[in-house]
This record gives structure tokens, sequence and C-alpha cells, in this order.
């Protein structure tokens, strides 16, 4: 399995993470994705991926809960910092496989919407010049959030990958993400009780979904409520085993090979 989005470098993991990812690696995780919240998170990211070589990866962005009255100081780090780092001759632990997390999101307030806008538009520009796919976070704002990728994609002529991060929308929003060329990360959302995530992804190959874990969040039933780890998205792909009427290891095998063609990680793992 690859965890597509897991924030390995939050507190959350500080006492313990050294064990804690061996403990992933020893449980069949072959790699995990760690994207980036703003310029703070550079550092750490980086040294957990060096320590991590061939296991973790980088991404860095600015998250849209961490645009505030410094989001110009925020954007020109972060850039400098994705190309200092983008170069193939770079290592591998090193060198990033995408621009975020980014995006929008309006659970909290409002206060920087145009502050969000213009950041999420400056790091889509970035990935296509770059050829970066982007991890794209979208809480209560879904209207926005497409039109402004559906702006970049047709007015500037814009070429965007990339996942939409802990997907939880419409089978008609799904739709219009596909339609883009996203791809849906799905994780512990999709085994909650109460969750209408099965029956929205009725329409959705396969071969569009991402596993991730969006740790230390969001743990799968029957661990809900406690630190996520990435050994358990086995309980997502089982959900998602039945939803597509295979295995479990058909849907970990599947969701891995789409996490290493977006990401372009190694083959072998």
């Amino acid at each position: 399995m690859i965890d597509s989005h897991c924030h390995v470098d939050e507190p959350a993991y500080e006492q313990d993470r050294e064990e804690f990812l061996q403990r992933q690696k020893d449980g069949g995780i072959e790699a995990i994705v760690i994207p980036g919240v703003n310029m703070h998170s550079i550092d750490g990211i980086l040294d957990i991926c060096r320590r991590w070589r061939g296991f973790c990866y980088p991404v860095f962005g600015l998250h849209p809960q961490d645009v505030a009255d410094d989001w110009q100081e925020q954007l020109a780090v972060i850039h400098q910092a994705i190309l200092n780092h983008v170069s193939a001759d770079l290592d591998v632990s090193e060198r990033i496989v995408a621009i975020g997390e980014i995006g929008l999101d309006y659970h909290y307030t409002r206060e920087f919407e145009a502050a969000q806008h213009e950041v999420f538009r400056t790091q889509l520009r970035w990935a296509s010049e770059l050829d970066l796919p982007v991890i794209i976070h979208n809480r209560d704002a879904t209207a926005d959030c497409m039109s402004i990728v559906k702006s970049q994609i047709t007015n500037h002529k814009s070429q965007i990958n990339g996942v939409v991060h802990c997907f939880s929308g419409s089978a008609e929003v799904a739709q219009e993400w596909l339609k883009m060329g996203m791809y849906l990360g799905i994780g512990g959302v999709l085994t909650f009780k109460n969750s209408k995530l099965a029956e929205n992804l009725a329409n959705v190959p396969l071969e569009r979904l991402l596993l991730e874990t969006d740790g230390p969040y969001l743990a799968p039933t029957p661990h809900r409520g406690k630190r996520n780890e990435p050994i358990w998205m086995r309980f997502v792909a089982m959900k998602l085993a039945e939803i597509y009427n295979c295995t479990p290891q058909e849907v970990i095998e599947v969701t891995s090979t789409n996490s290493r063609k977006l990401f372009r990680l190694p083959t072998q793992i």
C-alpha cells in the first residue's frame, strides 16, 4: 500500500516517529507522501525524507488554513524551496513529488477568502510551469475550488494533474473532478457509519482512486478517534473491495499503481 497523504511531520507523531515509521514499513506500507502546509513545515519534512530515503517523499505548499497576513512571504519562501527541490539530479529524498497541500477552506472563516483564491491560483500555475501534480484540499468550497481549477485549465491552457485529497463529495462532483483529470483520495471517511461516499463512488473507476490516511486525522473504523496509521488503510481497501466487487489485494495493487503514476514514484519501492 502507498499512503498518498500523511502528515508524518506533525507533533502527533513526534514522540515515537521512528518507531511509528518502522511499524508502517514492517506492516507492508511501500511509501508515504508527506504534504507540506506552510513554509515552516519544509525543513521537518525534508529531515524525515532524508532519514527514510525511498520510503517517505516530500511535498511543499501553502495550505488554505495557513493563509494569513503573511501569505506573500509564505509563498515566496515556499516557491524558492520548490525551485530548489525539483531537479532530477537531486537524491530521491529531496526531490519533491507534488505541490501541496493547496486549495480552499471556508469551514472556520472566510476572512482571507480572496487571498486563498490568489494563493491557490499561484500554486496551480507553479505546478503547470514545473510539470508537477497537485494535492488539492477542498472544504466547504467546492464550487469555487472547481471553478479555479477549470479556469486554470481552460483560460490559461494549463495542464493540471493531481488528487483531490480526502474526497467526500457527491457523485456529480466526483464526475466533474474526473473530467478535469483528477484522482480522488479515499481514506477513513469511507468506513464511517453515516458516510454516503460508497454510493457516490459507484461510477468512479478504481483506476482513478488513491488510498490515503490524512494522518494523524480521520482514522478508519474500527480505529476511529485514534491517531491514524497508514497500515490501517487496509480497512479502507476492504470497503473499496466491497464496492468494486474485487479483492482487497486488487484494490491495493491498483491504487498503488495510481500513486506511482501520479507522483512518479519508483516502480519498485
